[in-house]
């Protein structure tokens, strides 16, 4: 994939975008790595819904998934790490058939686990165990909850979706999760349904916050809104309607060089189902490895080192533009 477009149709001109290094020099700034304190790791690409937003292209009929040995790989690699935070994602890790083991695997290595869902799994009365493991071992859960509206939601993540989520998000509640002083902690994402930039997150978090408690007394701790990231199946819906070059130069347009220092590349490394690292999970999608060298973890002594460069193209516009994606 090319990282410069032409601005095409409706009367726009044809220019080429701004390469992002360039955009930092503009700035005086360059992006490489500060100190390594998050591990993130991608289980697999195995999803039960195939949302337009996905940057991943995750779904029902991928077949991508951690196996067991690069589980117990990731574990070891987490204990040799020092690392603070360890941030499990997918696909809908759980579908991964070895999700338990590596919860219970990487607990002793991390002061804060995190577990990413999208609620339509996790409502699954089958989940009951590793929902009881998640609060046991006081897993963060970091939900994807794009919409309040029902009809946006189902939209972008599939039908009936929303109902499950709500269902989830109750049941949640019900063990304590999101209620203050539980120290279960529930974080919402939100991502637009459409090719824009979201409302400032402090005014979609109130919203969200009243509406959810008023209507399904769903109490939450922090919501998170960022811009879909022009990757995957986004990036394959934007192409269909032919915005792509239009939604990367608005991404551009907004550009916020304050974002730069607390971007997530800068402290994270990003391991995929395959045990390949990465500078993020965007850059995972994209197929550019951590510093665009092609290293596996277990080649890895540690943390990548402070100072090392960071691998970028133009869907790294999106983490920049406006109020962040850290």
């Amino acid at each position: 994939m090319k990282d410069d477009y032409a601005l095409q149709g409706q009367g726009l001109r044809e220019r080429p975008l701004e390469p992002f290094p360039l955009a930092l020099s503009k700035h005086s700034l360059s992006l490489r790595r500060g100190k390594t304190v998050t591990l993130q790791i991608n289980v697999g690409l195995l999803c039960n819904q195939r949302c337009l937003h996905c940057h991943l292209s995750a779904g029902p009929e991928r077949r991508e998934i951690m196996d067991l040995d690069t589980v117990e790989a990731v574990i070891a690699y987490a204990a040799r790490g020092g690392f603070h935070t360890i941030d499990i994602t997918g696909g809908a890790p759980e579908l991964n058939p070895h999700i338990e083991r590596l919860i219970e695997g990487v607990f002793p290595y991390a002061s804060r686990l995190m577990f990413r869902s999208n609620l339509s799994v996790i409502s699954e009365g089958k989940r009951s165990r590793l929902i009881d493991l998640l609060k046991k071992r006081r897993v963060a859960i970091v939900a994807s909850f794009p919409s309040i509206n029902e009809a946006q939601a189902d939209s972008q993540r599939g039908n009936g979706i929303f109902q499950k989520s709500l269902a989830a998000l109750q049941r949640l509640n019900a063990l304590g999760y999101g209620l203050e002083g539980s120290g279960l902690e529930l974080d919402l994402v939100c991502n637009p349904t459409g090719a824009f930039l979201p409302a400032p997150q402090k005014e979609v978090e109130k919203r969200f916050r009243q509406t959810l408690l008023k209507k399904w007394e769903i109490s939450f701790n922090q919501l998170f809104a960022f811009a879909n990231v022009p990757l995957g199946r986004f990036r394959t819906w934007l192409e269909e309607k032919e915005t792509l070059a239009a939604y990367i130069e608005r991404l551009a347009s907004s550009f916020n060089p304050c974002s730069v220092e607390g971007l997530m590349c800068r402290s994270l490394v990003s391991v995929s189902w395959d045990g390949y690292l990465y500078d993020c999970d965007f850059n995972q999608a994209r197929g550019l490895f951590m510093g665009k060298r092609r290293t596996h973890l277990s080649e890895m002594s540690g943390p990548p080192l402070e100072g090392s460069p960071i691998a970028v193209a133009d869907h790294c516009f999106t983490c920049t533009a406006g109020q962040g994606f850290t």
